[in-house]
């Protein structure tokens, strides 16, 4: 008889149908895309893209089953062209005499290289395969543009700890796959911590619910009892000394301590949220927005060192990241404040939302027409020096100003080419 024990409770809980599945309401809502392309057998190619722990690979299983579908998984860190070139061939074959259709289930498919990517091209476009890929990395950056364009991208997110906390009751619940047939008996507490310990992450929620019961003996009263020491013993994550909100605000003290070029409040609360668990890394991805939320064009120094200091803390990790992850920090504290930039880049964000109607001036576009529009032709910047004044903007827009130099730091040396006389 085969030993399912052994199966992680993760694996054995996971969702074998939509009704089952965890969160992603924009991915698999009622009216979403991808729901009325499965509904009409429409769906193609697609590239399904977030942190580890979201759905992705379980999403593409569903997917797969609900089409009633053949389909194959491989890996890419283990897999390469002959097993795609078999799969392809089995495929066609499938096809040709049943009618029926395969999917390639791609996990990690951000690390096929550019000569194995190309293998699968000519089967998406004649439909021999449909190919699903999974990757936690941006597709648009890690992966080849030739399979992006030709694929569907969907972005998961994190899971909320209330969705979390409902796939843990159903396990703790469940008889036939679960832990039903266990007398556990669990706090809110417990189930609430293990939900915002996993970061958005259900596998490894999952994972830590097993092996908190698992570990924990049955007590006098014949319970295997759940509670909140338990719970976050069997986290990867130390022990917090601050609950959710506390993060958040915790958080918050961070970035206004930024703002407000307080390096004492900026280490110290970047110490104690890392101190508390919290990863490094969202530190240092909140220095980089803020070196050019706040610091900006009076001093861009801090945006290449914040950058440097993320790259420092994703390849060195910690304690040896931290060094050069507070050296960023107080540098992005004692420089010079300006919020020029995210100004400008929120009036040309509701400019491009509320005047769609607008048209490129002739002069700029690529084949322009016959037709003057009283702009004449583009005059080649590079023939008057480096610089010649024209419009760049649609006509309705011509006047906007965007972008206003403060007079602080570097940038009040700053003096706008728009508003220089014709040379």
């Amino acid at each position: 008889m085969e030993n399912t024990t052994r199966v992680p409770l993760a694996e054995k809980m996971r969702p074998k149908s939509f009704e089952d599945f965890v969160g992603q309401e924009h991915i698999v809502g009622n009216n979403s895309l991808l729901y009325r392309a499965i509904k009409y057998g429409t769906l193609g190619s697609c590239i399904f893209y977030g942190p580890p722990g979201t759905g992705k690979t379980t999403l593409a299983n569903i997917i797969a089953s609900s089409l009633k579908a053949n389909y194959v998984k491989l890996n890419a860190v283990t897999s390469g062209r002959a097993d795609a070139k078999e799969i392809i061939e089995r495929a066609r074959q499938e096809k040709a005499m049943f009618g029926t259709d395969t999917f390639l289930i791609l996990d990690e498919c951000h690390r096929w290289n550019k000569a194995q990517s190309d293998c699968v091209l000519e089967a998406i476009e004649d439909g021999s395969i449909f190919f699903i890929g999974t990757t936690t990395e941006n597709p648009y950056t890690s992966m080849t543009r030739a399979i992006v364009s030709r694929c569907r991208i969907f972005e998961f997110k994190p899971l909320t700890s209330a969705a979390i906390k409902k796939a843990l009751v159903h396990a703790i619940e469940d008889k036939e796959r679960g832990l039903g047939n266990l007398p556990i008996a669990w706090t809110d507490e417990a189930l609430d911590y293990i939900a915002y310990a996993s970061g958005g992450d259900l596998r490894n929620s999952l994972n830590a619910l097993e092996l908190a019961v698992m570990t924990s003996a049955v007590q006098k009263d014949k319970k295997i009892h759940l509670d909140l020491q338990t719970a976050q013993e069997s986290t990867d994550k130390k022990t917090l000394s601050l609950d959710e909100n506390m993060y958040y605000d915790f958080l918050s003290a961070f970035c206004k301590s930024l703002r407000g070029s307080d390096v004492e409040g900026a280490l110290y609360y970047s110490q104690r949220l890392i101190n508390a668990g919290c990863d490094a890394m969202v530190i240092a991805r909140r220095l980089v927005a803020h070196a050019s939320e706040d610091v900006g064009m009076a001093d861009s120094n801090a945006l290449l060192l914040a950058t440097s200091a993320m790259y420092a803390v994703e390849k060195m990790g910690v304690p040896e990241g931290l060094i050069p992850l507070s050296h960023a920090i107080i540098y992005v504290c004692e420089a010079e404040k300006s919020n020029s930039v995210i100004n400008a880049m929120h009036m040309a964000q509701d400019d491009a939302l509320n005047s769609t109607d607008n048209k490129v001036p002739n002069h700029l576009k690529n084949h322009p027409s016959t037709n003057a529009d009283g702009h004449g032709k583009y005059k080649y910047p590079h023939d008057y020096g480096g610089y010649c004044k024209q419009q760049y903007m649609p006509d309705s827009l011509k006047d906007r100003v965007y972008y206003t130099p403060s007079q602080n730091g570097r940038e009040k040396n700053i003096i706008r080419k728009k508003f220089k006389g014709d040379k």
